[in-house]
């Protein structure tokens, strides 16, 4: 996979960004800006570090090398700018997605089910989920029209309720960067990608900078069971973050990612091609809400990642009539923001998606060999 110009952000120029790239001593925090890709790591170790710092925009570092040169690293290069944070994820953020997950939960992952009942419910909920606001008195009204109606459904709570849905993409250091495998379960058959803002806040609960990101869903094994939640969504090489955090400035703000559009590409092998978006301007909660929710009242000392949710559900069919969109392997998968950047990866099993073996152990190891543990 090449670099693009749209990799990094349309004005990259005025913008600070953070990301990790891997150097011959290991996992290095860098920023850049000014057209300068620099170490960081002798004063932030790592990301997590470097989000905690009052003023992360103003951290100096040695310099590497010129943005430009980043066109020469591999994607083994390029990890995932997260570290040592949780990553957690709001899900049925946008009316259409949860539209989809009742759709899952009839359907209780039978794709030939979900096509017969998509267009009755749309016609019926849709509109009326998107003009309330979620935990508002029209939105109890809505609740309890839905279920004299037979409509209600678990994924309409969290929708329209007064309770977000914040569950656990992944581990620390589990996540994968720009131009990795991504991977779905060898024996699913009914997937997606989810292209959504991510942001990166500090152990302080304060949004520090957004990127972009890949839940990779699997529909079949939701769909049988909300129980299922983690086997759908946490998996080998499942979570795709990056290319690298924009931090908030004056330039970009909270506002920006409010009014953000997300765009998605696939190109199949098959020739199949597959475009969406998600427009932020949509989401039925506010993103500093979620963020909210998701401390709840607990701390999290080292951070967290937040992914928000997308409006995007594909029905397009990729192969025979009403079964809808899936993943096949080796499909290329391309998110884009123009003030964010291109997230772009292929798809694989995670099977066969390359080992998660680097872990929080040898992440301490490693910074310790360097004396870098010292410096933070």
């Amino acid at each position: 996979m090449n670099f693009g110009a749209s990799m990094l952000p349309v004005d990259c120029e005025g913008a600070i960004l953070v990301g990790r790239l891997m150097t011959e001593a290991g996992p290095t925090p860098v920023v850049i800006r000014d057209g300068v890709v620099e170490d960081v790591s002798r004063t932030a170790p790592t990301v997590s570090d470097l989000m905690d710092r009052e003023e992360p925009a103003s951290i100096g570092g040695e310099k590497l090398f010129e943005v430009g040169e980043l066109a020469r690293l591999t994607a083994e290069q390029i990890l995932s700018p997260i570290d040592l944070q949780v990553i957690k994820a709001a899900g049925v953020t946008f009316a259409i997605s949860a539209i989809e997950r009742v759709i899952e939960e009839r359907a209780r992952g039978d794709y030939r089910v979900a096509a017969s009942i998509r267009e009755k419910l749309e016609s019926r909920i849709g509109g009326g989920i998107r003009s309330v606001v979620p935990g508002s008195e029209p939105a109890a009204r809505l609740k309890d029209a839905l279920i004299e109606e037979g409509l209600w459904s678990q994924y309409l709570e969290v929708a329209i309720g007064p309770d977000a849905e914040i569950f656990t993409k992944t581990s620390q250091l589990a996540s994968v960067g720009w131009g990795a495998d991504i991977g779905v379960r060898s024996d699913s058959s009914w997937n997606n990608p989810e292209p959504e803002v991510v942001l990166v806040v500090d152990s302080h609960g304060r949004p520090r900078g957004a990127t972009l990101g890949n839940d990779v869903n699997l529909r079949d094994f939701e769909g049988r069971s909300a129980l299922l939640l983690s086997k759908a969504k946490d998996n080998n090489a499942s979570c795709a973050i990056g290319p690298f955090i924009r931090l908030f400035d004056d330039s970009f703000t909270m506002d920006d990612v409010r009014q953000a559009v997300v765009e998605l590409e696939i190109t199949g092998t098959d020739g199949f091609t597959l475009r969406g978006q998600s427009r932020m301007s949509e989401i039925s909660r506010d993103p500093e809400e979620l963020v909210r929710q998701a401390l709840s009242e607990h701390h999290y000392p080292d951070g967290f990642a937040l992914f928000l949710g997308t409006l995007f559900a594909p029905t397009e069919d990729r192969d025979e009539p009403g079964r809808g969109f899936t993943h096949k392997v080796g499909d290329e998968v391309r998110i884009s923001s123009p003030r964010l950047g291109t997230l772009a990866n292929t798809v694989t099993t995670s099977r066969d998606a390359r080992p998660w073996t680097f872990g929080v152990r040898e992440l301490m190891r490693n910074l310790a060999s360097r004396g870098l543990l010292s410096n933070a």
